[in-house]
């Protein structure tokens, strides 16, 4: 995430005519009033900051005009490891700290569309943070760029964490995961995903309240940049004016039913032996969907019943998926 800095425990001592001038993120070049300042200075000038690669200036050049001013032949350098894409950010996070002079709202406009162009992968966020500016106005520029020259899925945040370019898609993924696979636990769908667990949870909360997973401003973020929202199945809305997104339901094999599961829970004294786990077990085994029962239960519904009766399923299945976040999260 972050670009290598200078070596701040080596500095070494070369002559001003071994050193190149920087590619400054200052439009109007540097400013001679404060090269004049800087040269009248009776102390020695701090280090300045040198690409070990190419000898050209990253961070220093009104220190290195200065000392040109006063007639000195040899500068204090600290060097700087890494690309010149990275030099480059580095002299622009360097002249938008405290304390020097300050690079103008056009300067700063300009060289983030540079890092734009060098580090498409950063966030807006990382973007902003070294060119002092916005994240709002760094997607604004980034927009205005267009597609920049290696398109990426990913973005690179401040934290150093690599994050999907396009959340919806991950969250419509651990959708679709969900309704194939419910038994999964949230780290399994999270994982198969690409999302963190707890954007999972949301998601599997959205669809038990029968809620499309993705909400409405990665939606309308998603409007605002391709024209249009991808659909991967949207069933009809359940009544609060959202719906959710499911992947095609396919009958469940035997060997996923959780079968196993409702043996073992049958055989358990903490369950059987009490009116609560008496009931629950009676649920349990009602729903039991799975082997031939599926068929013949898709087969009894009439024709003009079917949109009713799903909607009655679906109303069941988020019931039950509601009870079933609720445990986990008492299960920790």
């Amino acid at each position: 995430m972050t670009v290598s800095g200078p070596e701040q425990r080596h500095t070494v001592v070369l002559p001003l005519t071994s050193l190149l001038p920087a590619v400054s993120p200052r439009l109007a070049g540097e400013d001679p009033r404060h090269v004049q300042a800087i040269a009248r200075l009776d102390s020695p000038l701090p280090p300045i900051v040198v690409h070990r690669a190419t000898l050209r200036v990253v961070d220093g050049m009104h220190r290195l005009r200065a000392a040109r001013l006063r007639g000195d032949e040899r500068i204090a350098v600290r060097f700087f490891e890494g690309s010149e894409e990275d030099a480059f950010v580095h002299a622009v996070r360097a002249n938008t700290r405290p304390g020097g002079l300050p690079l103008t709202r056009a300067d700063r406009s300009a060289a983030a569309e540079r890092i734009i162009r060098s580090h498409p992968h950063w966030s807006d966020r990382l973007i902003a943070s070294a060119a002092g500016l916005a994240a709002s106005t760094v997607a604004s520029l980034r927009r205005r760029a267009g597609h920049p020259a290696a398109p990426t899925t990913t973005r690179t945040g401040r934290d150093g964490r690599v994050r999907p370019l396009n959340a919806a898609d991950g969250r419509r993924r651990a959708g679709a995961l969900i309704a194939a696979r419910p038994e999964a636990s949230l780290r399994e769908i999270a994982h198969d995903a690409g999302i963190a667990v707890g954007t999972a949870r949301d998601v599997r909360l959205r669809l038990a309240l029968g809620q499309d997973p993705v909400p409405k401003k990665l939606r309308d973020a998603e409007r605002r940049d391709t024209g249009a929202v991808p659909s991967m199945g949207a069933v009809p809305s359940m009544g609060d004016g959202a719906s959710a997104v499911v992947a095609p339901v396919a009958a469940p094999s035997p060997a996923g039913d959780g079968s196993s599961s409702l043996s073992r829970l049958r055989t358990d004294p903490s369950l059987r032996l009490t009116e609560g786990g008496r009931i629950l077990l009676r649920l349990l085994n009602a729903h039991a969907m799975g082997g031939d029962r599926w068929r013949r239960l898709l087969d009894a519904v009439p024709a003009h019943r079917r949109q009713t009766v799903a909607q009655a399923a679906r109303h069941c299945a988020a019931s039950w998926l509601r009870f079933a976040t609720e445990l986990e999260r008492q299960a920790g």
